[in-house]
């Protein structure tokens, strides 16, 4: 599971890094706004831990950017600003949650385990493509009302293409979505999988975007 970390601090980002992979995380770590805010249009994360006193672009500047182009990525500032009004602005501007620095690494594990599992229950419960409907709670899919057994990583590709439908996703994006940190895989099969699906629920269903990845239109 992919996080993005925004920390202008290089020994404090290194550190936060460290510990977020700890707790079985792929965590990419950039170290001003205007990164973090193009990391987020281009790629898929499962949250965002924020720093504020940023350079290029202020860690408020990025969130209210994410919020005003409807992102519902989760975000958890983490930054030494502590003052109340400080929190209300960061919260208010569509933060999930506040950390103020220093902080205990177990307690930072713990707030983002939270805004990842808050933010899957935040997903639509189905989604309709043509004549499929996927059950995100209950793992299923229907087609033709007829029921489409699929092994957990098909499902796991087929909603994530789903929830993103219209959204070219790049085969490392896919790779980093459905697989846990330490888990082996082949070199294609991101490929198989999408050929079984293909195979099982209609070639057209997933379109190959050359060069880029693949998608699911809207």
């Amino acid at each position: 599971m992919r996080l993005l970390l925004v920390e202008d601090d290089a020994m404090l980002g290194r550190s936060v890094k460290k510990g977020l992979e700890s707790g079985g995380y792929n965590v990419e770590w950039v170290e001003d706004g205007e990164a973090g805010l193009l990391a987020c249009d281009t790629e898929d994360f499962a949250a965002l831990v924020l720093d504020m006193n940023l350079p290029k672009l202020f860690g408020l500047e990025v969130l209210k950017a994410l919020r005003a182009k409807g992102k519902k990525l989760p975000v958890l500032i983490l930054t030494a600003r502590a003052e109340l009004e400080q929190k209300i602005e960061g919260l208010d501007s569509g933060a999930d949650d506040y950390m103020v620095k220093p902080f205990d690494l177990a307690e930072l594990l713990a707030r983002v385990r939270a805004l990842v599992r808050r933010s899957k229950g935040r997903a639509e419960a189905k989604i309709t493509i043509g004549d499929i409907e996927i059950d995100i709670a209950a793992k299923m899919v229907r087609q033709k009302n007829e029921m489409v057994v699929l092994p957990a990583k098909e499902f796991k590709l087929l909603s994530l293409l789903a929830q993103n439908s219209g959204k070219i996703m790049s085969k490392t994006d896919i790779e980093n979505n459905i697989y846990d940190l330490d888990e082996r895989f082949e070199s294609n099969t991101v490929e198989v999988i999408i050929y079984n699906l293909r195979r099982k629920l209609g070639r057209d269903l997933i379109k190959t975007a050359r060069g880029s990845g693949y998608v699911i239109e809207q």
